[in-house]
Order: structure tokens, then sequence, then C-alpha cells
């Protein structure tokens, strides 16, 4: 599988750009999968329900399936965060994952950048930000692309990954 990251800081767009790349690559005829890194804690199952009921009780894990999806619920209890690399092998082998997140690993990603947010780039810092997508033109070492240019960005990303 090859790994393919979005990052950048809050609220510059990072998810609608990931949003768009799943949309551009699968259409594409790739399979496309994706993680996301949450800072803050949050759930996916909701009080009152047997699978909510079934972690509240104790369950190291809780798998949920139906006829069209399946999701598989891991409580830490305190053990560490898993690593990229570990949720990475939990998952079944597409042809592309795109990580939102995980900005201090080191797979090659895409920096989104919107001037309006306040935040320094994270690029001139970093290597593995191999290209960044931005709202302004940048003077930067590396390939710029318009924020809202989806398939420039994903033509970017698959020749780097070698489709």
């Amino acid at each position: 599988m090859k790994v393919w990251g979005v990052t950048g800081w809050k609220n510059v767009g990072k998810t609608g750009l990931v949003t768009r790349l799943v949309t551009e690559i699968a259409g594409r005829g790739l399979t496309v999968s994706t993680v996301k890194h949450a800072h803050h804690a949050f759930d996916v199952d909701q009080p009152g329900r047997d699978s909510y009921r079934h972690r509240q009780a104790g369950a190291a894990e809780v798998l949920v399936a139906g006829a069209d999806r399946f999701a598989l619920m891991a409580e830490l209890r305190g053990a560490p965060e898993p690593t990229l690399t570990e949720l990475l092998g939990r998952m079944r082998p597409v042809d592309l994952v795109l990580v939102e997140g995980f900005k201090r690993e080191p797979h090659p990603k895409v920096e989104a950048f919107r001037a309006e947010a306040g935040h320094a780039l994270i690029a001139p810092g970093d290597p593995s930000v191999r290209a960044v997508a931005s709202d302004v033109a940048l003077d930067l070492d590396r390939p710029v692309f318009a924020l809202d240019d989806t398939r420039a960005i994903a033509d970017f990303i698959l020749a780097e990954a070698g489709f």
C-alpha cells in the first residue's frame, strides 16, 4: 500500500482536500482508504446502543457488522495510542491510503495552507512535506498548487507514489 498524507494546522481545509482527493483518485479506478487522526476524545458510537453497552461493560473490541458496512471499535483502556504503522497494519490492502493529520510522521505529505488561518507553514522545516496546496501564491523550494486544484494535486501525488 502506498501512503500519502494531507497535513496542516486546524481550519485550513485538510478534510475538504482529502475528500476531493478520494473522489478524484477513486474516479481514476484506484482503491483508496483514509486514516484520520483526532487530537481530542471522540466516539463513533451512541449511548444506549448495544455496541456502546458492550464497550461500557469492558469489551476490548466491539465489531458491528451489517449488510453495507462494518465498524471495529477498540478501547485502549490506558494503553498507548497506536502508531500510524500499527493502524495501517489493521487495514486491508488498497492502492493508496490518504492520511489526514499525523503531521510528525515521516510519510510524504501535501500541506494544506490558508493564509487567513494565521499559522506558519510547516513545509520549510519538514522535508516530508513534498508540496503545498495554498489559497495564496507562495515562493517555496517545492511545488505549490492552488488549494482547490484537486486534479493537479492528485496528479502530483499519484506520480510521486509511482502510479
